[in-house]
């Protein structure tokens, strides 16, 4: 909320009403400029607050954040309660109670997310505010969604601040039953009546709503079949369908209001906790902070025991107390540290049945924050290390396994995760690592990839199922990636406790390689690249040294020497070639041939039943090589057939993740592989022109270049196109065979880039609508290349007036398109450190020739001036007299 509330300051929109995460309004487009943003809540812009820095992140679009803001607010109360003030300008005034009413207030309540209104209260009853009485009297209906879609009138009355009008508005839901207002059966409040919630699909997503309207922390359990007892009169809700960010009850999914088909022995229950654990490495470690009222507070360590441990974790769901940390383990809290000393007996459900003592034995600062580490509730067994093995969970105390229908690896994923063991390499069934014992927990796992628990992923009924523990699921995780390439390929990236670490290309070998494409399920190695091949890393060089023999299941079982001999950087970041897991074989080229697999270090074939074009467009895709032209039977094939009935949607990312019999079962012979024939990789080249940057575009198909119609190619596919060959940014697209006529084909194809794709092979293609398009209309393009820069006329090369070359010649910069931003590109392309200072008005003298670049909009973090988006290549309206000029600090950082 106190990023949100930045947010609606600078947008002038008032108060933050809820800070939403999880793509609330829709998943956005193009870059993710900031991460973890952390505002203190006083910064005038959002800018101002720290993040990871520009374009740094590990979030996809279906994180974007969003912020309801609201132009009324309630002062002197509660957030549902108070002075009712309306933002006019960038001005709050009170409102007249004279001129307010009924409808007024069911609009302010509901634009707060408040339920309905109780009470309008006059003459100043939340007392008397400050600054302007608000000179318009709202005329609202009373079925508008905020004051904003309201009509106003001038107001007929004299008021002062003896007339502010207060609200009292309602909260929409309540949990009763419980012994506590934070525990108990759901119930919501509809048109003035108080009904309960049908447990159909009722989950953990629901229940972190249903705590945090009610400010009663976190979610710990979403409980069905009456928990709390049956409740009486209307059932309201059925069928709720949360994603867990909305801000109330109301605001999720669900039937229509009354309509189900359940009866109150189905009443849906909730716990939720008024204890959290805070900066710790998962969810069930961290700082100990309580609720008190409405806000969290530190405890001190001196003043908590193993039984009030005990009862946190439980509260939490995380098992059993592991460790108490004291001396501020997790980091210093923020706030208050709580007055009070729990006294539980150790077998109290939460703290709120503990009893505290008033009298605080120590002075206790931020510096004893006491930590606890819980064992969690979730675990992988039997499998070698703590990252591979059978998957338990932790339910009223006890362990039970989970039922492999439905299992996939977005639900492995959300395993890995939880336990911060890095990716999910595989999602296993059949009791893949022997089977368990106890009950049988969960069954139907249906986890979107994203949730922070397993507990929070969509199921079946715990208590009704048909498995037995010959269908226990199992996970392998690892704790190696591979970043900057493919999957099967790119810089190494090794798990650190919850830290990814690059490793050193003087200490990685062949044998290391082995086990890193095994690990992955990736085949065999097929180059180790020393020198940052994939770019370089963000954090540290892992100070160790893998020293595999080669034939491990993961680098969690390789030797390591903790004596690293070599001083690494991020320049000698290694880098690895993987085989990848699908391949195509025996037909003349890697796009054609028989489709083979990899599954646990052998490859083996596909069978042909019901094997369709979207399959065989799966390979080609995955295999970058177009689409496929025919599809066949295969002969020649051996070994195992991994695969049948395969039915790939197209949105998995590899052709294990299609659906199958299960690996291995099939009715088939190796009279019936399937073998395709891809169109082959697309790729650009520019002929025709000055330099290797611009020039007619063509592109090669199968085997064959073609020219591509100007009417069928614009500028995101410029940029791509650019992109691909390593040509900066497009600057002109040239249409009427600028650069002569092409031979041979026009492309039947129609390019359908977003601009942001790393190749031409990753864009979509539809058939072309112009079919007589002639050579006469052959495409070209002019990319900007690699911009070249130096400083003149300065006391070192580190200093001076700004010269930039493009297409061969140099000029100069206009001062009014150059800040510190691009400064500070510059010098780090330079090498020189830092930016200092943007001179201009020729401090540095006048240049000569062309003055390049309208508007240079870096963000300050590019590499290259090339990758900063500009407004155009051209000359400017400016005079050497306003050359722009740079110092920077002379030191490379």
């Amino acid at each position: 909320m106190r990023d949100a509330a930045v947010v609606c300051r600078e947008l002038g929109c008032g108060e933050a009403v809820d800070a939403l995460s999880d793509a609330y309004f829709g998943p956005g487009s193009g870059p993710i400029w900031m991460d973890e943003v952390d505002c203190s809540g006083s910064e005038s812009t959002l800018k101002i607050c720290s993040s990871r820095g520009w374009g740094k992140h590990n979030c996809g679009h279906s994180k974007d954040a969003a912020v309801i803001c609201s132009e009324v607010r309630l002062v002197g109360g509660s957030h549902c309660s108070g002075r009712v003030e309306v933002l006019h300008g960038e001005t709050w005034s009170t409102v007249c109670d004279a001129g307010f009413d009924q409808q007024d207030a069911e609009v302010v309540c509901r634009e707060l997310g408040c339920g309905l209104p109780v009470e309008v209260l006059g003459a100043a009853a939340f007392g008397r505010g400050e600054g302007q009485v608000w000179s318009e009297e709202l005329q609202c209906r009373g079925n508008e969604s905020q004051i904003h879609f309201c009509p106003t009138s001038s107001l007929k009355h004299s008021c002062s601040h003896d007339n502010d009008v207060g609200v009292l508005c309602a909260f929409n839901v309540r949990l009763v039953d419980g012994g506590s207002h934070c525990a108990g059966r759901v119930e919501v409040l509809h048109r003035g009546q108080w009904g309960t919630v049908c447990d159909d699909n009722w989950d953990m997503r629901d229940a972190a709503v249903v705590c945090r309207e009610l400010g009663c922390g976190e979610a710990v359990d979403a409980l069905s079949d009456v928990h709390f007892g049956p409740g009486s009169g209307p059932i309201w809700m059925d069928a709720v369908d949360c994603k867990g960010s909305e801000s109330t009850l109301k605001k999720c999914h669900s039937t229509l209001w009354g309509k189900h088909a359940c009866n109150e022995s189905k009443d849906a229950g909730v716990i939720c906790s008024g204890v959290r654990l805070v900066g710790g490495p998962h969810r069930c470690s961290g700082r100990v902070e309580v609720l008190h009222g409405e806000t969290w507070s530190t405890v001190c360590d001196a003043d908590f025991d193993q039984q009030d441990a005990e009862v946190v974790c439980r509260e939490l769901g995380c098992g059993l107390p592991v460790e108490v940390l004291g001396g501020a383990a997790f980091g210093r809290g923020e706030g208050q540290v709580w007055s009070e000393e729990l006294q539980c007996r150790g077998n109290e459900s939460q703290i709120y049945f503990c009893p505290t003592s008033s009298s605080l034995k120590h002075n206790c600062s931020h510096d004893s924050d006491v930590g606890l580490v819980c064992s969690d509730s979730v675990r992988l067994v039997d499998g070698g290390s703590r990252c591979a093995g059978r998957v338990e969970v932790l339910h009223r105390g006890q362990w039970g396994t989970v039922c492999d229908d439905n299992w996939d690896m977005r639900d492995a994923a959300v395993v890995c995760r939880e336990l911060r063991c890095g990716e999910a390499v595989d999602a296993l069934s059949d009791a893949h690592f022997g089977p368990g014992s106890g009950p049988i927990w969960t069954i139907g796992v249906d986890c979107s990839g994203s949730e922070s628990t397993l507990k929070k992923c969509l199921s079946s009924k715990l208590s009704q199922h048909n498995c037995d523990h010959s269908k226990d699921v199992g996970v392998i995780c690892s704790g190696v990636r591979l970043v900057g390439g493919s999957r099967c390929s790119g810089r190494v990236e090794v798990l650190h406790g919850g830290t990814w670490s690059t490793v050193c290309d003087a200490d990685f070998d062949q044998q290391d390689a082995e086990v890193v494409c095994r690990e992955l399920g990736c085949g065999l190695p097929v180059e180790v690249l020393g020198g940052a091949a994939f770019g370089r890393g963000e954090g540290q060089v892992w100070s160790e040294e893998l020293q595999c023999r080669g034939n491990e299941s993961q680098i969690h079982f390789c030797p390591k020497s903790y004596s690293l001999k070599q001083n690494c950087s991020h320049d000698s970041d290694v880098g690895l070639v993987c085989a990848d897991s699908v391949k195509l074989v025996d037909g003349g080229s890697r796009c054609a041939g028989r489709v083979e697999v990899l599954h646990r270090g052998q490859w083996g074939t596909m069978c042909a039943h019901n094997w369709d074009i979207n399959d065989g467009s799966f390979v080609c895709r995955q295999l970058h090589c177009g689409e496929p032209l025919t599809m066949d039977l295969a002969v020649g094939g051996s070994g195992p057939i991994w695969m049948s009935n395969v039915d790939c949607s197209g949105s998995e990312s590899t052709l294990k993740h299609c659906g199958s019999l299960g690996w291995g079962k099939h009715s088939c012979t190796h009279l019936i592989d399937v073998e395709i024939v891809c169109s082959g990789h697309r790729k650009p080249r520019l002929t025709g022109g000055p330099h290797s940057c611009s020039g007619r575009v063509e592109m090669l198909h199968g085997e064959t270049w073609s020219t591509v119609c100007d009417a069928d190619f614009d500028q995101p596919d410029a940029e791509v196109v650019c992109r691909e060959l390593g040509c900066g940014l497009p600057v002109e697209v040239l249409g009427a065979a600028a650069f002569g006529r092409g031979d041979g084909q026009v492309w039947s194809e129609e390019l359908q880039c977003r601009g942001n794709e790393s190749e031409i092979s990753l864009c979509s293609t539809s058939s072309s609508l112009r079919l007589n398009c002639p050579h006469d209309s052959d495409v070209g393009l002019i990319c900007s290349g690699h911009t070249q820069a130096q400083l003149v006329n300065g006391s070192d090369s580190c200093s001076g007036r700004v010269e930039l070359q493009y297409l061969s010649e140099w000029g100069t910069v206009c001062d009014v398109s150059w800040d510190m931003r691009a400064a500070s590109v510059l010098c780090g392309q330079l090498k020189c450190g830092s930016a200092v200072a943007v001179l201009g008005s020729d401090w540095f003298g006048e240049g000569s020739g062309q003055i390049w670049a309208d508007v240079f909009d870096c963000q300050g973090n590019e590499t290259h001036l090339s990758k900063c988006p500009i407004s155009s290549w051209s000359q400017t309206a400016c005079s050497h007299k306003q050359d722009a000029g740079v110092i920077c600090s002379g030191e490379f950082v």
